[in-house]
């Protein structure tokens, strides 16, 4: 062997080393450097002699990294979306917060209240818990409304983020497509660190599949995992934009595609926001799953427990003698305008007074179908939950109503609400409108008096037995079920004056209303007017039992038959009585206003019996059966506690897949100290020895030379 070819082949050996040298230097300047992954020079024998020095590339496992990408996506969503479900899980489960204890509060101050209806001190007692129940309803929806507005802030900053994580990763892409054409033999590994951390952000934010170029020119592309692309190979990249429905609080996604110069055309694309998974899917699903569904439940409940409430006070006789009015002012709301349909538009909804326990938590979609003078007079009605989807029923069919019939004035729709058409523009077919009656009433609802006298404990008539009767009947009961005053068919027999109708202010021309009831056998009577003489407005024979009589009246008297005036009425006269015992001809029972009265509570124990009925609608399902206002707080409340313990056991499993993931990914990626020290002095002893190899060439080429002088 030459001297000339120990050189080459100490110079080869020499230059390999000292890139092997290099490269674990490297290695190890980086080993606290996050993002780095570890690098290895390849080197190859020389077809000629000595060694090649190959590529510098990455060491790296594809299959750990995209494991290690999906968990990141996982914890990211389950991060977000326990976070924020704890922070209403704690709100509605605080005694401060809690509506369980406001209306068991209510109702304890009406019990105490009725034992003694004409105390003020009990009856302010019970206004007082009225406003601190709603206080504390007020409390809960305006939380929730913030929680609302902070959301938007995190998805416009998470989108933001997104957007700018989007737009870099396709710089890195063209960076290093461009450094892998004028350098064939080393990878750019700091642009394609760079751009994997880039890529693991994104990851964490919203799920994503990254694929590989198959032109091997180190771009990556970056699809949703729903298909929709992000980064193209070429560099090219579609942003993402927030955009609202009818409601402008309600943020929804869509994807803004550009194509360039390439021949499709570019469009918008509408972004599921449960397919999204990382920390923006978890918000995402945080405000569809908890907190839409938390604040209009919130709303619900208010509202019926309002309603109910007015109705049943409305049924009684305050302290002033009057029928009684509503306790609590339960207000309108208006349906907003979607983004195809804007002008002058003023589509107002309220509750149906006393169909409170007709209201579930849907938003209503209405479309106008038809339209007669420039006003709907047809629509289509679809219910819909919380993130904009349509209700179902048990056969798991859309809830929509369709061919939905509507005139001037306030309109009637399902689940106890009603609409008017109003405004000055003309109205068009394919015009939509989104109602919300629960999402935000709970903040709005408040007292309609302050005074104690209102509170109408006692019931507006009675009914009593003759003194002269020989049987042993007695009066069991008095149902109030309509205090209506005027006329229109939802009258009752009240006058507001103190009083039931009489003749002269009766619907029927030839009756009054029910005043006496007298027995001409056990199971035989007659309804009286309270006209003197009375008139016998009818007969009733073959009674089989002594419950409701004005009601077996209406439907069985005879001769004459029950005044076709009073049955065209939608509740008339709106009182009724029964009896307990047993009756004998003669005996006689009198209806009156129960003037003076003020010591009964028997309203008051109604309001008070409202704790214990089912009032409050479970979905927009018919069949389902109602529950009580404590009943459905507790599941509501039980409903969110069980989900915010799901994600954090599921972040918990999470977090420990994720750092499986990790410990594969850096048993593969990772720097080594103790291996890269061992490489680094087997790498100082090549170096030596192929120095050696040079200086052992460099004295034989000086002996040659000494030789032949």
């Amino acid at each position: 062997m030459s001297a000339v070819d120990l050189f080459s082949l100490a110079t080869s050996g020499v230059n390999a080393s000292s890139k092997l040298l290099q490269t674990t230097s490297n290695n190890i300047a980086n080993v606290n450097t996050p993002g780095y992954v570890r690098e290895r020079t390849e080197l190859v024998n020389s077809d000629v002699f000595g060694v090649e020095i190959g590529n510098t590339e990455r060491i790296i496992n594809v299959f750990a990294q995209n494991q290690l990408r999906r968990d990141i996506t996982s914890v990211g969503e389950l991060e977000a979306f326990s976070s924020k479900t704890s922070a209403i899980d704690t709100l509605l489960a605080s005694e401060a917060n809690s509506l369980s204890k406001g209306i068991s509060d209510y109702f304890a101050a009406v019990q105490t209240a009725s034992d003694d209806p004409t105390n003020l001190a009990s009856r302010e007692q019970v206004l007082g818990k009225s406003e601190s129940l709603y206080q504390r309803m007020k409390t809960l929806s305006d939380y929730m409304v913030e929680k609302e507005e902070e959301f938007n802030l995190e998805v416009t900053s998470l989108v933001n983020r997104t957007n700018s994580l989007i737009s870099s990763i396709g710089e890195l892409n063209k960076n290093i497509v461009i450094a892998k054409g004028n350098n064939t033999s080393d990878e750019p590994s700091a642009l394609m660190n760079k751009r994997d951390a880039a890529v693991e952000e994104l990851a964490s934010i919203m799920a994503i599949d990254v694929k590989d170029s198959q032109s091997q020119n180190g771009a990556i592309t970056v699809n949703l995992t729903t298909g929709e692309s992000l980064i193209l190979e070429n560099g090219a990249f579609n942003l993402f934009e927030i955009s609202t429905s009818a409601d402008s609080t309600s943020k929804e996604l869509k994807l803004e595609t550009d194509f360039g110069s390439q021949t499709k055309n570019d469009t918008t694309i509408r972004i599921v926001e449960s397919d999204l998974g990382g920390s923006l899917g978890g918000l995402f699903r945080y405000r569809n799953e908890v907190l839409g569904t938390a604040m209009r439940d919130v709303g619900q409940l208010s509202v019926t427990f309002a309603d109910a409430v007015n109705t049943q006070n409305k049924l009684g006789m305050d302290l002033d003698g009057q029928l009684g009015g509503n306790i609590f002012d339960i207000p309108t709301f208006r349906g907003l305008e979607t983004q195809d349909t804007s002008g002058d538009y003023q589509v107002v909804g309220q509750l149906v007074a006393g169909k409170g326990a007709e209201l579930t938590d849907a938003d209503y979609q209405i479309e106008v179908t038809a339209v007669s003078a420039g006003v709907p007079s047809e629509i289509e009605i679809t219910l819909l939950n919380p993130d904009g989807t349509p209700q179902k029923d048990g056969s798991g069919n859309d809830i929509v109503y369709s061919n939905y019939t509507v005139t001037s004035g306030f309109n009637e729709l399902p689940g106890g609400i009603e609409v008017e058409f109003g405004g000055t523009s003309t109205y068009a077919v394919g015009d939509e409108f989104l109602m919300q009656p629960t999402k935000t009433i709970a903040s709005s609802i408040e007292l309609a008096t302050n005074r104690p006298e209102d509170l109408a404990f006692a019931a507006p008539v009675r009914a009593q037995a003759d003194a002269t009767n020989l049987g042993s009947a007695n009066v069991s009961g008095v149902s109030i079920t309509n205090t209506e005053v005027g006329g229109g068919t939802e009258q009752s027999a009240f006058d507001g004056a103190g009083g039931i109708h009489d003749l002269a202010s009766s619907p029927s021309g030839t009756f009054g209303a029910p005043a006496q009831i007298v027995f001409t056998a056990e199971d035989s009577y007659q309804v009286l007017d309270g006209e003197t003489p009375p008139n016998v407005i009818t007969n009733v024979t073959g009674a089989t039992n002594l419950s409701n009589l004005l009601a077996q009246a209406e439907s069985s008297g005879s001769s004459p038959a029950w005044p076709a005036a009073f049955s065209s009425l939608d509740n008339y006269p709106g009182y009724d009585i029964s009896l307990d015992g047993v009756p004998k001809a003669g005996d006689s029972f009198t209806i009156s206003y129960n003037t003076d009265g003020f010591n009964d509570n028997s309203n008051a124990l109604e309001i008070a019996a409202l704790q214990n009925e089912n009032l409050v609608q479970v979905s927009s399902e018919s069949t389902n059966q109602q529950r009580t206002f404590q009943d459905a707080y507790a599941s509501m409340v039980g409903r969110i506690g069980e989900d915010a313990a799901m994600a954090d056991i599921s972040l918990t499993s999470a977090e420990a897949m994720k750092t499986q993931s990790e410990n594969w990914f850096e048993s593969v990626s990772g720097v080594s100290l103790d291996e890269e020290a061992a490489n680094l002095v087997k790498f100082q002893q090549s170096y030596s020895a192929a120095a050696r190899i040079l200086s052992t060439a460099q004295e034989l080429f000086d002996t040659i030379l000494s030789a032949a002088r």
